[in-house]
């Protein structure tokens, strides 16, 4: 194996894990899950069938990835943050047929114990604030927060917040990286 599973962890059949990724203590990988390389399962995640990892991603403690999600690379789950995969559960109804997707876009960051209604996207490199809950898709690079989570500014790649000029223009503080917004869309330069 080229990868680390923690003894007190399950991984079912028909899983593929990539080179260098670690699983830590009290998790279980269900069966048909694509995870990538060099990504950090924390402790007590469940990773729910057919769910699909990009390359490093980083998933905090007691996260359960439901099937239908999927994570693009670069993605950061934070601790005790929560998906659904059903609009309307019920226990009494199995709605197993109707899971809805959603899609988790490279680099983006979802703050602790937020909850992220299932059938949405978020947008490349956005940044979901703690405690939020997603009832929308997200636009690349956006700062989300509240409940519903709302737009209340933009981030870089580095996760800055940029402060764009009159023309439109924004420079990460960290990397120097430029950014320009464009009819309510951010896009580096």
């Amino acid at each position: 194996m080229d990868y680390f599973v923690h003894e007190s962890s399950y991984v079912d059949d028909n899983c593929q894990i990539g080179k260098g990724t670690k699983i830590w203590h009290f998790s279980h990988i269900m069966s048909n899950c694509v995870i990538g390389e060099d990504c950090n399962i924390g402790q007590n995640v469940v990773i729910s069938p057919d769910v699909v990892l990009g390359r490093n991603c980083k998933i905090q403690n007691n996260v359960s990835v439901y099937t239908g999600v999927r994570c693009e690379d670069d993605v950061f789950l934070g601790p005790s943050m929560v998906f659904t995969n059903v609009i309307n559960p019920r226990a009494a109804v199995s709605r197993k047929s109707e899971y809805k997707t959603t899609l988790i876009r490279q680099g983006a960051s979802v703050g602790a114990n937020a909850t992220i209604v299932c059938g949405h996207s978020l947008g490349q490199y956005c940044l979901i604030g703690a405690g939020s809950v997603v009832t929308k898709d997200v636009p690349d690079f956006a700062l989300m927060v509240g409940n519903p989570a709302r737009r209340i500014g933009w981030v870089s790649r580095h996760g800055e917040k940029l402060h764009f000029d009159e023309q439109g223009l924004a420079t990460c503080p960290a990397t120097g990286d430029k950014y320009q917004l464009i009819n309510d869309k951010v896009i580096k330069l």
